[in-house]
């Protein structure tokens, strides 16, 4: 399946979850945001929301600094 990730089309596995996702791109979960067809999705629900064909997903990686 392909899938939109931050405005570029990328192939997913069939079944994958956002947490797939975040792994394929070596990001931990608790260092981003995720829109899914521009709602928010809940940190807690990233093992089991599965993404779908032609999904808009937009990760926001969060950075600290002082």
């Amino acid at each position: 399946m392909t899938a939109v990730i931050n405005g570029n089309p990328h192939t997913l596995k069939d079944g994958s979850t956002v947490a797939d996702l975040l792994q394929q791109f070596s990001l931990p979960a608790k260092n981003v945001v995720v829109e899914r067809n521009g709602e928010p999705v809940n940190r807690d629900a990233f093992g089991a929301v599965r993404l779908e064909s032609d999904d808009q997903i937009e990760i926001i990686k969060m950075v600290a600094g002082g």
